[in-house]
């Protein structure tokens, strides 16, 4: 079965009734908010196992793990480094393994985003992917020198990951459930654009009893930091709707602290389900604005 996990590069992991019109329903006020949030820096590394199969596809077993570095500032810009490694297993000796890689840098006021992706499939040739998107105006210019040169212009409420993480936390602070956003960080072949909706749970509060503690709930860092059940789910903004509905391409489930980590990781690709636990959680020195 030839796939790969697609987890969008974003502080999260991810990540994302506001509208897309008007700045994604944020007032100035709130997007002042939105633009002073800390992120920690940190490393993650989270350990994927099949929750369950559904639909046509057979999958007896799904292993594997995401390595995840995030570090910058509001004056120098997030960096983020990613590696996902996975295994899926379909019976009868029939198994894909993937190997994303990726590292982005967007500037802290969403207006300038880098990426660079490199995807192996089984013994396949790296199918890489290299690109700078830049907000001007009402508009992004993106340019990509991989898979092949080639530039084009999206919407320009469009969002990078950074900002649509920025913008989940703004809202759920504001005690919004739900956000409507149009996402792009690079995915495929670097033309793709998704339309996103997340749903936002009530508030945990940070001395909340947990059924089952990992090392970000344990970390001095995070343990009197409020946080939020998020769900994305992401939609193909191309894709035509069939009988007035569109299935998401893909969802994911995390709870979300305000500083931009998560735990508790779920991805529902419709056919399975993989579960991210999280196993190892360092927090990562920063340097403060001058």
């Amino acid at each position: 079965m030839a796939r790969w996990f697609r987890i969008p590069r974003t502080p999260s992991l991810l990540l994302a009734a506001a509208a897309i019109a008007a700045g994604a329903g944020f007032s100035d006020g709130q997007a002042a908010t939105a633009a002073s949030a800390a992120f920690l820096p940190h490393q993650a590394l989270y350990e994927l196992s099949l929750v369950k199969s559904r639909g046509s596809a057979s999958i007896d077993n799904a292993r594997g793990r995401i390595l995840y570095n995030f570090s910058g500032s509001a004056c120098e810009g997030y960096t983020s480094e990613f590696r996902q490694v996975s295994e899926l297993n379909s019976g009868e000796g029939k198994v894909t393994l993937s190997d994303l890689r990726s590292t982005s840098w967007e500037d802290a006021d969403g207006k300038s985003y880098k990426f660079k992706i490199d995807t192996r499939m089984n013994d396949s040739d790296a199918s890489p992917v290299d690109g700078i998107a830049e907000r001007t105006g009402d508009h992004i210019t993106v340019k990509l020198t991989q898979p092949e040169a080639k530039t084009f212009t999206i919407e320009g409420t469009t969002v990078f990951p950074t900002e649509q993480i920025r913008r989940i936390i703004a809202a759920a602070k504001d005690g919004k459930s739900l956000l409507e956003l149009t996402v792009y960080d690079g995915s495929d072949n670097g033309e793709k654009v998704y339309n996103t909706l997340t749903v936002i749970g009530q508030p945990i509060p940070g001395d909340r009893a947990i059924a089952s503690p990992d090392p970000a709930t344990a970390s001095d860092a995070m343990k009197s930091l409020k946080r939020w059940p998020v769900t994305v789910s992401y939609y193909d903004r191309d894709a035509k709707a069939k009988d007035g509905e569109q299935t998401p391409v893909y969802a994911m489930s995390f709870e979300l602290f305000e500083n931009g980590v998560s735990r508790a990781l779920v991805l529902d690709y419709n056919d399975f389900v993989i579960s991210g636990a999280l196993g190892k959680f360092d927090v990562k020195d920063s340097k403060p604005c001058k």
